[in-house]
Order: C-alpha cells, then sequence, then structure tokens
C-alpha cells in the first residue's frame, strides 16, 4: 500500500525584527547614495531590488508585516512593504496614509501601482489629483498610468479628459509632476489602438518636455517614441496592445 503524502509544512512568518536584520544585511552604502540621490529619505540601508526580490520570495504575501514594515518609516522597508502587501486588503485611508508619508518618489510609484490592483484605484487617482497638495497628485498621475495599463474597467473618455488635462497643464506643472504626466502620456498610448492614435496626437502638440532629474542620469523618454517602440515590441511578441502584454506578465510591483 503506497504511503500518503505527508502533509505540507506550514512557512514559518517572519517577524519584524528578522525582516529589519534580513534588509540591513542587504544594504550596501553604494547603493543607499544612489538611492539618497534619487530622492529616497533617511532611514535607509542602501538595499537592492534584486535583494527585495529574493526577499519576496521568501515571505510572500503577508500584509500584516506590510503595515509593521511601513510603519517603521524606513525606505528600503517601505519598499518591500509595497510588495508583500495585499492590495485587496488595502483601504482607501491605508492609501491615504501611504502616500502622505514623505516616501521616496520610486516607492510612490508603487504604492500607485498596489492601488491600480485594488477596487479604489479609480476613486483615488480622482481624488489625488483634484487634491491642491501637490504631493497628492504626483502619486495621483502615478495612479493614472498604472490603471492605464493594468485597469480594463475604466471606459477610455475617462483616459482622454486626462490626455487633454496632460496637454493643458504638463508644461506648467510643478517638477515632481511633469515625469509621471510624462509617463502616463506614454501608458494610456499603450492602452488600446484609438488611445494611442489620441496620445500620439496630443505628444506631438506637446513636444519635448523639461524635467530636472536632479543628480541622477535619468533621462525625460520622448513619449510619442516610446510609444511607438512599445507597440512595434508588443505586436512583434503577438499581442493586441502594449497593456495586453504587461497583463501577461507577474505585476511590476513585484518584478522590478
Amino acid at each position: 500500500m503506497a504511503e500518503k503524502p505527508k502533509p505540507k509544512t506550514a512557512k514559518a512568518r517572519m517577524s519584524l525584527a528578522e525582516t529589519m536584520s534580513a534588509l540591513e544585511a542587504a544594504g550596501s552604502e553604494q547603493t543607499r547614495k544612489t538611492y539618497l540621490r534619487h530622492g529616497a529619505s533617511e532611514p535607509l540601508f542602501g538595499v537592492s531590488f534584486a535583494s527585495l526580490k529574493g526577499l519576496l520570495k521568501a515571505i510572500g504575501v503577508d500584509h500584516e508585516l506590510a503595515c509593521a514594515l511601513w510603519d517603521t518609516g524606513n525606505s528600503d522597508a517601505r519598499n518591500l512593504a509595497v510588495k508583500i502587501a495585499d492590495p485587496v486588503r488595502m483601504t482607501p485611508a491605508d492609501f491615504e496614509g501611504w502616500a502622505r508619508t514623505g516616501a521616496a518618489r520610486s516607492c510612490t510609484s508603487y504604492v500607485a501601482m498596489l492601488a491600480s490592483e485594488g477596487a479604489h484605484g479609480l476613486p483615488l487617482a480622482k481624488t489625488w489629483l483634484g487634491s491642491a497638495e501637490p504631493g497628492d497628485r504626483v502619486i495621483g498621475w502615478s495612479l493614472v498610468g498604472a490603471l492605464a495599463m493594468g485597469d480594463a474597467s475604466t471606459g477610455d473618455t475617462w483616459f482622454v479628459e486626462r490626455l487633454g488635462d496632460i496637454e493643458k497643464s504638463i508644461h506648467s506643472a510643478p517638477n515632481a509632476q511633469r515625469l509621471p504626466m510624462n509617463q502616463s502620456l506614454i501608458s494610456i498610448g499603450c492602452r488600446n489602438p484609438a488611445l494611442r492614435a489620441f496620445a500620439m496626437e496630443v505628444a506631438g502638440r506637446i513636444g519635448k518636455v523639461s524635467i530636472d532629474h536632479g543628480d541622477t542620469a535619468c533621462k525625460t523618454p520622448n513619449a510619442a517614441e516610446y510609444i511607438e517602440k512599445a507597440w512595434t515590441h508588443s505586436l512583434a511578441k503577438g499581442f493586441d496592445s502594449p497593456a495586453a502584454h504587461e497583463h501577461s506578465r507577474e505585476s511590476m510591483r513585484l518584478r522590478c
């Protein structure tokens, strides 16, 4: 008689202390300096995204740990938090709190990605875009881009309206807001053929967007060129659009 398979042993959860120790051990001074140049804030250890991905694989989804990591205020801990959080369990109040705690620019975009994966993405985008706080509008535009690539339920009309907002105000917007606006223009242009046409027209009228990236090697992507390259690549891979291509992959929040 064949032996019954032994039940799988549940994976032991990592405690907050264990996770913070692992983050500290994985940090490097060179990476810490790079993150600071890109807008990260102290405290941080300088943990590479490769190391964060290793911790993500070891931990999986652990929403309680994610919340505890976020509350430490450590930038590396927050970068890990947005990867292991459960978007379904996040409330609008949670997102509002995470959006307004001085997170690094890169972490802000990940909060937007997390929001786009739950039920509150579109209402939050409308709230943040309509806010008088510049920081809210930055994450609001990041969320527009994430919704364009990942939310199939929002109609084209809403995105066409956002293209109008971008065309009207991108050149006069605060510097920090221009980058997510430009990225949203690209993402909307990658959503479907109709929005591709609209976005290309808007990109042509906008022309070059000037963004100060500080002491980094970052460059402002040319929206029209980027949209065309994305479509060429995705169609060659057999996908109907770059957005459809993105849907076939693991969330960018988890893979980068």
